[in-house]
């Protein structure tokens, strides 16, 4: 992909989305600094982007602690001297978390706090270290993830699916704020994407139920989202900001 030749991008969190993500970048000359809790799966992400062709670095990094994310944005400076995009996408998704994410009633309020910090606090902290590297290198583009069921009105996942909106408001906010120092924020809103975390997590039946409920032909696949997320990286979409982008199969048909 032309525009992300040299660029440097710092991804909060890793997995199937972020591994697809680092390989369109690393292939259109980017390097990437990766920071996720699971080490392996950060150095999955990085080895993605560096068999295509660019470079990277993964760090442990816990993006609800701020002095982790401090750690995250100063290593990238260290080692590259610039930052010029940030890739929000971790989340509060291990199966251990979400079966406590029920709803408003029942739902521990220490899981509700715990897809706060993580989902929406950590976004946060991630923005205030990386915003002021990006505009002092001259601007640059965020990417945060959102997801489909911010719009599916679901029964339970009440912290996820709550959570997940908020961004959408810290996406506008960013876009709005900072558009005038050459920052652009946009996020994706992935539908039914079949990572290898979905895989293990969710049976077979549930994806055929879920298949039936949208007008595409098949479920998602980590490229349909990665190659939208190295676009808006790239030089490419210099004028798009402030925009939520559902990637869902048709699932969500909105303006």
């Amino acid at each position: 992909m032309d525009g992300l030749e040299g660029k440097v991008i710092v991804f909060a969190g890793a997995g199937g989305i972020a591994a697809s993500a680092a390989r369109f970048l690393g292939g259109g000359g980017a390097a990437v600094v990766v920071g996720d809790m699971a080490m392996a799966s950060a150095e999955r992400s990085v080895d993605a982007a560096t068999t295509a062709g660019g470079e990277g670095l993964a760090l442990r990094t816990d993006i609800s602690n701020g002095a982790d994310v401090a750690a995250l944005i100063d290593a990238a400076i260290s080692r590259y001297g610039r930052i010029d995009g940030l890739f929000n996408v971790a989340a509060n998704i291990s199966p251990a978390e979400t079966v406590k994410d029920t709803n408003v009633v029942d739902i521990d309020l220490a899981a509700w706090q715990r897809s706060i910090e993580v989902n929406l606090t950590g976004y946060l902290l991630t923005l205030r270290h990386a915003l002021p590297q990006m505009i002092a290198g001259g601007g640059g583009s965020v990417v945060n993830t959102m997801s489909g069921a911010v719009y599916a009105g679901m029964e339970d996942k009440v912290a996820y699916s709550v959570t997940k909106a908020g961004i959408g408001a810290l996406t506008r906010h960013v876009a709005r704020k900072y558009g005038k120092e050459r920052i652009r924020a946009n996020g994706v809103a992935p539908g039914m994407v079949l990572t290898e975390q979905t895989l293990l997590n969710l049976p077979e039946s549930y994806q055929d139920l879920i298949l039936q409920t949208t007008p595409s032909f098949r479920h998602g696949q980590p490229d349909d989202i990665g190659a939208t997320v190295a676009f808006l990286m790239s030089d490419l979409s210099e004028w798009i900001t402030g925009q939520i982008y559902c990637i869902d199969g048709g699932t969500t048909m909105r303006n």
